[in-house]
This record gives C-alpha cells, sequence and structure tokens, in this order.
C-alpha cells in the first residue's frame, strides 16, 4: 500500500489550513523562485505528478496550455482541485508509482514537493523521459537534501527555545525518514543532491537549473521568522530536457 497521508482526516485538516492550502501559489513561498523555471505552456500537453490542490495544473491552463493532467493518490485533495480548478483539467487518483502513460504523451511534465516521499527517484526520471516528447520540459521542487538529511526537519533550540542550528547528519545515508509535519508522523524518503542529478543524467536529460529558492524582501520583512530560512535550505528546483 502506497503512503496516503493527505486522507488522513486530521491531516487533511490541518494541511488545508496551511498558507500554501489557503493561497494557492501564491501562498508557496518558493513559488516566485519555481514560475520563472517554467517553460511556455501555450499550446503544450502538461501533466503534473503529485498534483495536490491543482493550483499548478490551473496555472498551465491559465497560460494556454492545450490539454493538463495531474495525478495524485489523495482522493481528498482531487476532490477539492476538481471544485477548485478548470473542468478542463483531468485528475486521475492513482500512485504517482504506479501511473503508466504511452511514450511522447506530454511536451511538459512538472511536480512540486511530491518526490520526497517516494523511494526511487531513478524510477520516476526514466518514466519522465519515456512520457516526454524530444527536447520535452521536466521541472520540479523537492525538500532539499540538507533538509531531509537527518529526519527531524526542525532546529535545535536551547532550554528557552531559542534556535541553535539546523542538524545535517547521515547525509549520504539515503532512505526512511519518520518526520514530524503538522503534528503527525510521515514518513519520507531522503536522496542526495548526487542522486537527484545523476538520475537525470543517466536517464537522457539535459540539466538546465538548478535553484535553492530563498525568502523574497517581502516574506523577510512580513513573515514572523522567515530570517531564518536563510541560515538553511529548505528546497531545491530543478529543471531539465529530455535530448
Amino acid at each position: 500500500m502506497k503512503q496516503n497521508i493527505y486522507d488522513n482526516k486530521t491531516f487533511f485538516e490541518k494541511y488545508s489550513k496551511m498558507n500554501r492550502s489557503v493561497k494557492g501559489l501564491e501562498g508557496a513561498g518558493e513559488w516566485k523562485t519555481l514560475e520563472k523555471m517554467l517553460p511556455d505552456f501555450r499550446g503544450k500537453r502538461v501533466l503534473d505528478i503529485g498534483c495536490g490542490f491543482g493550483w499548478h495544473c490551473q496555472y498551465a491552463i491559465n497560460h494556454a496550455a492545450v490539454s493538463v493532467i495531474g495525478i495524485d493518490i489523495s482522493e481528498k485533495m482531487l476532490a477539492v482541485a476538481k471544485k477548485k480548478t478548470s473542468k478542463k483539467i483531468q485528475y486521475i487518483s492513482q500512485p504517482i508509482e504506479d501511473v503508466i502513460f504511452p511514450q511522447s504523451s506530454f511536451d511538459v511534465v512538472i511536480s512540486s514537493l511530491a518526490f520526497h516521499y517516494l523511494k526511487s527517484f531513478g524510477d520516476i526520471a526514466k518514466n519522465v523521459f519515456t512520457w516526454l516528447v524530444s527536447s520535452g520540459e521536466f521541472v520540479f521542487s523537492v525538500e532539499h537534501p540538507i533538509f531531509t538529511s537527518y529526519g527531524t526537519q526542525d532546529w535545535y533550540r536551547d532550554l528557552s527555545g531559542n534556535i541553535l542550528h539546523f542538524p545535517v547528519d547521515n547525509y549520504f545515508h539515503e532512505g526512511k525518514r519518520e518526520v514530524n509535519f503538522l503534528g503527525e508522523k510521515v514518513l519520507k524518503y531522503h536522496k542526495t543532491l548526487t542522486t537527484y542529478l545523476n538520475a537525470l543524467i543517466q536517464s537522457g536529460f539535459e540539466i538546465t537549473g538548478v535553484v535553492e529558492p530563498q525568502p523574497s524582501e517581502t516574506m523577510l520583512k512580513t513573515v514572523k521568522g522567515m530570517k531564518d530560512e536563510l541560515r538553511r535550505p529548505m528546497m531545491l528546483i530543478v529543471s531539465a530536457r529530455k535530448k
């Protein structure tokens, strides 16, 4: 059985109250960086892997994509997506690892913060390479390997609760990490930067961009605690092209 924490009632209710859930793309701190790395969607067939509430699918439709498919394991998230986004979008409820599409089905494949829930990134990279047309674009974000390495995904603090530093340990030991996310135990998979990038190269992709997004000046001034996000990377965004 593939992990499906987002259909857990308690977890889903908590996640639905997050900024990125309420405000959509504008509520996601990394969005402006990711947006700059996205290709032109005009006339393109687009696949969103781990589409969640469908915000990126809607963005593609708004930017003249000819067709958009979003896949996600969570029935609860897809139910919201179907209510809040365009009827032109096709949603498929299926684990990412089990999805099958014919060769050259898409011009663009995107994914936001999904691949750290999967054991193998290499398998996904190979599949995406097959699903894309020649020169097709693949853009995705994941939790940064520095952020996932130790497992707790929380700061070390003193007895008064003040931040001391962020723990990085067992970096080269890839695999399961049980983390506390929104007060619930969630299973994630740590992978090194080498694994992400080499999987793309070995699958046949040309890497066109690698960015570790930082908070914007506006967020630094208006969001409490955001300055601490300059002390360690939380996310990694990569763009690649099928040769």
